[in-house]
């Protein structure tokens, strides 16, 4: 492993304190019987696995104990990290703008979830691979969303597409035209912060989501909705409320730094295992280096105490 990737796996590490404690202090050398099964059941489900997912974890595990003979807490964890990663690893795709020209990427979520902020790092993960980027300032709600927005765009050299009070739909429309005549390789449209609940607007980001195809065809590329990794359960509603408005393609989770309930990405995956929806990125702090790739078995590796390299015990 790169010294930038143990790097980025102690933040992970330090991040998720708060979600593996419990799981972690479980693994004493003590014996392996149903009630340390059962405790490790409810240490998953406080650590925000859900209790679909824990159940079926631990389901599994009684099956791997039985049928390998496991005897030692240490190869239960083992085992325990083998079937989280089993989940989770549906969810890992490398997040690609190359199949579009331009590329549009919108991004959704409720408010303070870290949108804005997200675009601006990825804008910055973008321009390190020469690529050319133009942002939508499509949040005409929020006080100083423009602002914030063009604070980013001059962090990183990027133009933003802006309109005093302006309607949304007609700014993101305004910027893939422009990115067009421009040769621009991709265009993130920001969008205001809304709850599920907001029904006129959830379908005003529906009228945002359709302008983009009527400026190109087959746009928006991805949708993503960046989600708060500190709400827990509630990330799974909004999952369901937002892919029913605009489809999403998927996920970017911000705020894991702390959290408690980090084992919502376990419980989501679960969820979307007959139709995957990949974790793009997932951030550990405000730096702009903070927001990384997801990396299932790193993932998988931290939640139960396990070394960065640690392999899988079974392909």
């Amino acid at each position: 492993m790169s010294e930038q990737s143990q790097g980025w796996f102690s933040k992970l590490k330090q991040g998720l304190s708060r979600t593996r404690v419990n799981i972690v202090g479980l693994f004493s050398g003590g014996i392996v019987d149903e009630d340390f099964l059962e405790e490790l059941e409810s240490a998953l489900i406080m650590a925000d696995v859900g209790l679909d997912a824990s159940k079926l974890i631990l389901q599994r595990l009684r099956d791997q104990i039985k049928l390998k003979g496991l005897k030692t807490q240490e190869e239960v964890r083992l085992a325990l990290r083998d079937e989280i990663y089993a989940i989770l690893k549906s969810a890992e795709k490398p997040f690609d703008t190359t199949g579009a020209h331009p590329f549009v990427l919108m991004m959704v979520g409720i408010n303070g979830a870290g949108k804005t902020t997200s675009i601006g790092k990825i804008s910055k993960l973008l321009a390190k691979e020469g690529k050319s980027v133009l942002l939508a300032a499509g949040d005409t709600f929020r006080a100083a969303a423009k602002e914030q927005l063009a604070v980013w765009g001059d962090r990183n050299r990027v133009e933003v597409i802006s309109q005093q009070g302006g309607d949304p739909a007609a700014v993101v429309f305004d910027a893939i035209s422009s990115a067009k005549k421009r040769q621009t390789d991709v265009v993130i449209a920001d969008t205001a912060g809304r709850l599920p609940t907001q029904i006129n607007l959830m379908e005003e980001l529906r009228r945002v989501y359709r302008s983009q195809g009527k400026a190109l065809p087959g746009a928006p590329h991805e949708v993503l909705l960046v989600l708060d990794g500190t709400i827990g359960q509630n990330a799974l509603l909004q999952v369901t409320a937002f892919d029913a408005a605009t489809e999403l393609t998927g996920l970017i989770i911000t705020k894991l730094d702390g959290t408690a309930k980090g084992g919502v990405l376990v419980a989501i995956a679960q969820m979307r295992q007959s139709n995957p929806l990949p974790f793009y990125f997932i951030g550990v702090g405000e730096g702009i280096d903070d927001l990384q790739p997801f990396n299932a078995l790193h993932f998988a590796n931290t939640l139960v105490g396990l070394p960065a390299d640690s392999e899988l015990a079974t392909e």
